[in-house]
């Protein structure tokens, strides 16, 4: 029996093959939160549109660690670096892959450049509220280069939050739903600007 050459029956098969290549597998990757610069979970599929992993060592006043999955659109490989003052700041490494399980191998050592760099910033920090008023001045550390204004939601709760102070590029520059892990917090970034 001869195939079909039909154009009809030629359009459905390329149509159908097409879809099929576009489904694709769901990603898998680590997910846990832990103290220290290494957590351990299990790996669990992501949501359809999380097409990477993330792996994220933050220092605060403590070392966490955060996996999970992510968008690709909000995850940034990099340094992001913030300070209000001088008991509220973090500094974290972060790393995004889009292979199954590929951020289960811990980050290398992250050491935060705790020298001031002579740059001084308008600083607040705000939950419940997506502004606040500056009242006092950061002193920016190691490369922290800009002025920064960011506001979000702290989750697990979901409250609002605002800050102002020193920034990094990459924090000047977050996208909206970046994720910064602080303690037993993770803080996604809805909106941040440059002073």
């Amino acid at each position: 029996m001869k195939p079909s050459l039909k154009p009809e029956t030629f359009l459905l098969a390329i149509t159908l093959l097409c879809t099929l290549l576009g489904l694709g597998y769901p990603l898998s990757c680590e997910v846990c939160v832990g103290d220290g610069p290494n957590c351990r979970g299990k790996l669990q599929t992501c949501a359809p549109d999380e097409d990477s992993c993330i792996v994220v060592v933050t220092e605060t006043n403590r070392m966490t660690s955060y996996k999970g999955c992510s968008k690709s659109s909000n995850c940034e490989s990099g340094l992001f670096g913030f300070t209000v003052n001088h008991e509220n700041y973090m500094g974290s490494k972060r790393r995004c892959c889009q292979k199954d399980g590929c951020n289960q191998d811990p980050l290398p050592a992250f050491v935060r450049n705790h020298t001031e760099n002579g740059l001084r910033c308008p600083s607040c920090i705000t939950a419940f509220t997506e502004t606040c008023t500056a009242t006092a001045e950061a002193l920016c550390v190691g490369e922290e280069t800009h002025c920064v204004a960011m506001s979000g939601l702290m989750r697990p709760a979901g409250d609002k939050f605002a800050v102002q102070g020193c920034g990094t590029k990459t924090a000047c520059h977050s996208k909206p739903g970046t994720l910064v892990p602080s303690g037993a917090r993770l803080f996604t970034i809805k909106k941040t600007s440059c002073l």
